[in-house]
């Protein structure tokens, strides 16, 4: 029975899906709209659209699965995730906002005059977000798989075509209403459920979970892993800088009106990314107690396995078929962005220009956009086919270590040091990309050696992110030659505040607040 329902549940996301695609679609116009919503979105609504981004699978299903296996060890998850947005409250949100770039390597060039660095910055988009991108859609696949039993390309089949049709047709307009609809949706999913099952322990009496002390205890010698200390801190500092770092994130504050909403979407953020990661651990905690099973490894589909073993009959049904909405939600919203930042890459800095050539400049730019999207939606989606499936928590952690290694010193020392040159910058970009990415080639395709060597592999922001931003330091200190020339007319735009060189007739007419 829970079946049919919860098939039903996802069917019923699909369609909301593309109906809010819809309505986006009635305001894009122009380029601005299909890059950044003509950078009118209200801090509040971008606030709930970064939230339903963000909350990718990996935080729905994978942070209840390595809870139930990891216990308190894997509570640095959620406060990782939240803790990075404070970073880039503090650090980032509002100048990145006044430079007026449209993305990440938009914002390379302006800062510092490199078309060369531009272009390894779009390269690095690109490989970031397939990399995000491809277990969101074997995660697709294997969630329809657990409630229907449809094989799991079926899944990741229906994620492709929404996503390229929402994308493609309205892109950053169509996908801003989606994403924040998507965030409350999550949010409800997962709370519902969460609280009938305390309900029901607590009135039951039923005893606390059963777990040995390096369950309950976070850090002790026999945690999770060989190293549990450096991995919970790498980890960490890997989702706090690579927060900053990722471009589907990053790409969202260009769509606000000034600093200063950039400023608020970031604290309302904080606010809605606390409040719902409350939950995921309650599944992990609860999954200790009434599934039976392994335990060693972790197991994302506990989310979906609890409510019907608990409550059973047709409340567990509609529980479960509420889960698995919110699942598909997950995975819709978070490949929507990623897919939205990947085009905007490839559009700019190819596509845009071979289709050009090709048509005698007959192209228009949101031509050239929606060709990068379906080739930014269609790569990973073949690759899903025929790769094995790789673990969510994995695949999103490596990816969160590429951003936090490249994009977070470039965008930190972009923002805050003038010394920062474009040689400096390029050489550590290089050497965090070279190993970040080359750990997580041995990680995922081969087994390292035990010990520490696999420790450093599986985790590699700890060493790789200072080593890269001693690279970009030294190498700027030695090439004070390859400096921007306009660099203090770029810096004193990053930094003045909007108000600041508004006309005086400007400022008379703004609304108060």
């Amino acid at each position: 029975m829970s079946a049919p329902l919860s098939v039903a549940a996802i069917l019923l996301v699909c369609a909301t899906t593309l109906a809010l695609g819809a309505v986006g679609l009635r305001f894009a116009r122009g380029t601005s709209d299909f890059y950044v919503a003509g950078r009118t979105v209200s801090p509040w609504r971008n606030a709930s659209a970064i939230g339903g981004e963000y909350i990718s699978a990996a935080s729905f299903l994978g942070v209840a699965g390595l809870v139930h296996s990891g216990g308190v060890d894997m509570l640095w998850l959620p406060v990782g995730y939240t803790v990075g947005y404070l970073v880039l409250l503090a650090l980032v949100a509002a100048p990145l906002r006044r430079s007026g770039a449209y993305t990440l390597p938009d914002f390379a060039e302006l800062r510092l005059e490199s078309r060369v660095l531009r272009r390894g910055c779009a390269l690095l988009v690109v490989g970031i977000g397939w990399l995000y991108l491809l277990p969101q859609m074997q995660g697709a696949g294997l969630a329809l798989s657990q409630v229907s039993g449809a094989p799991a390309w079926v899944g990741a089949t229906v994620v492709t075509v929404i996503v390229a049709l929402n994308v493609i047709a309205g892109g950053m307009r169509s996908i801003t209403l989606v994403q924040a609809v998507q965030y409350w949706l999550k949010l409800t999913a997962i709370t519902v459920p969460a609280c009938v099952l305390l309900t029901i322990w607590v009135r039951d009496g039923t005893p606390a979970p059963e777990g040995s002390r390096s369950w309950w205890e976070p850090l002790v010698a026999s945690g999770p892993g060989e190293h549990p200390t450096y991995t919970a801190y790498a980890t960490i500092l890997a989702l706090c800088l690579g927060t900053m770092g990722l471009p589907h994130i990053v790409v969202r504050f260009y769509t606000n009106p000034d600093g200063v909403a950039a400023r608020r979407t970031t604290v309302a953020v904080l606010v809605l990314l606390s409040f719902f990661y409350l939950f995921p651990p309650v599944y992990g905690v609860l999954g200790r107690v009434y599934l039976d099973g392994p335990v060693e490894t972790a197991r994302p589909s506990v989310v979906l396995e609890l409510p019907a073993q608990v409550v059973g009959g047709p409340g567990g049904d509609l529980l479960t078929a509420l889960v698995a909405g919110g699942a598909f939600a997950a995975f819709l919203s978070t490949a929507s962005g990623l897919t939205m930042s990947v085009a905007g890459a490839l559009d700019q800095d190819v596509v845009r220009r071979a289709l050009g050539r090709l048509t005698g400049g007959d192209a228009s730019p949101v031509q050239s956009f929606r060709l990068s999207a379906a080739i930014g939606v269609l790569a990973p989606f073949g690759a899903s086919l025929v790769l094995d499936t790789v673990a969510l928590s994995t695949a999103v952690g490596h990816a969160f270590a590429i951003a936090a290694a490249t994009f977070a010193p470039l965008l930190i020392l972009g923002v805050w040091w003038r010394g920062l040159t474009a040689a400096g910058a390029a050489a550590g970009i290089t050497v965090g990309a070279v190993t970040t990415i080359g750990a997580a080639t041995i990680s995922l395709l081969g087994a390292p050696a035990p010990g520490w060597t696999a420790t450093l592999l599986g985790a590699p922001a700890a060493w790789a992110t200072p080593l890269a931003v001693t690279v970009i330091l030294g190498v700027s200190w030695l090439t004070p030659r390859t400096l921007p020339p306009h660099r203090d007319r770029t810096l004193a735009r990053l930094h003045t505040p909007e108000a600041a060189i508004r006309s005086p007739r400007q400022t008379a007419r703004s609304p108060r607040g």
